[in-house]
């Protein structure tokens, strides 16, 4: 596997390389600041996976080290999720993630926002900041150049969608149905309120280009058991349309008899 592109590149000032991490690079192990997170993230993986989206050489990974060099230093961030369509090489155990040496540049990210944080805060999520290490959000739009930065808050459902656009985040406003289109992925990206995995409150949910909402696993077992439900009743109601013709042709046949008719001498 190649560890460094062969000419790094300048943005207003800056040289940029895409370099592999050394073995020996320490990638912090910050602690996750919500509990929630974790399953927020695995749930919009999750979704993918029952529909049968993703593919071997994707990535679709949570707090996951995305890295550039810039400046002759290692910069690495940690989104709360990243999906990446295209991966150079199948790798199980991949430590980190460098966008043009390994592959295509993430083309989405989301931060989800603690629910601890005070209010008027901003945190790194939006931090601008150009000096080593620089900000998430500068990292994300000026570095790595990610197509969508999504910031979502799960006490809230505030979903904050952010497409790049010559150079810059423009905030995008949801359709009419409060959903974001991904051209890159073909889905919908919406809110939905509701409980999984004993946690009640906002989730992010998939929906595919018809509007149809991508099911999670207990959902589909839901819907599946609903549906045997169904073919219960009527395969009942079936039985029972069969045993009424059944009862109608048996006091014909009782009748015509007690009027001396042979029922079986009729055409």
């Amino acid at each position: 596997m190649a560890t460094q592109l062969s000419e790094p590149k300048s943005q207003k000032g800056m040289v940029i390389s895409w370099e592999a991490l050394p073995d020996d690079f320490w990638l912090e192990d910050d602690p996750v600041e919500n509990t929630g997170q974790p399953l927020l993230a695995g749930a919009l993986r999750e979704i993918l996976e029952l529909a049968g989206y993703i593919t071997a050489y994707m990535l679709i990974a949570s707090n996951f080290g995305l890295c550039a060099k810039v400046n002759g230093l290692f910069t690495v961030k940690a989104p709360d999720w990243v999906y990446v369509d295209r991966v150079n090489e199948i790798l199980n155990d991949r430590r980190s993630y460098t966008p043009n040496l390994e592959g295509n540049i993430p083309s989405v990210v989301m931060e989800f926002l603690s629910d601890f944080k005070n209010e008027g805060y901003k945190g790194e999520e939006y931090s601008s900041k150009q000096t080593h290490p620089p900000g998430k959000w500068f990292f994300y739009e000026k570095i790595l150049k990610i197509p969508v930065y999504v910031v979502f808050d799960p006490d809230g459902g505030l979903l904050e969608f952010y497409k790049l656009d010559n150079g810059s985040y423009i905030l995008e406003l949801p359709d009419e149905n409060g959903r974001h289109w991904i051209e890159s992925m073909g889905l919908f990206l919406g809110t939905w309120q509701g409980t999984k995995e004993g946690r009640t409150g906002y989730w992010l949910r998939w929906w595919d280009a018809s509007g149809n909402m991508l099911p999670w696993a207990v959902e589909k077992v839901e819907l599946e058991s609903q549906r045997a439900e169904q073919e219960r009743q009527r395969a009942e109601q079936e039985r029972q349309r069969a045993e009424q013709e059944r009862q109608q042709k048996d006091r014909l046949i009782a009748y015509l008899q007690s009027q001396g008719i042979d029922p079986s001498n009729l055409p």
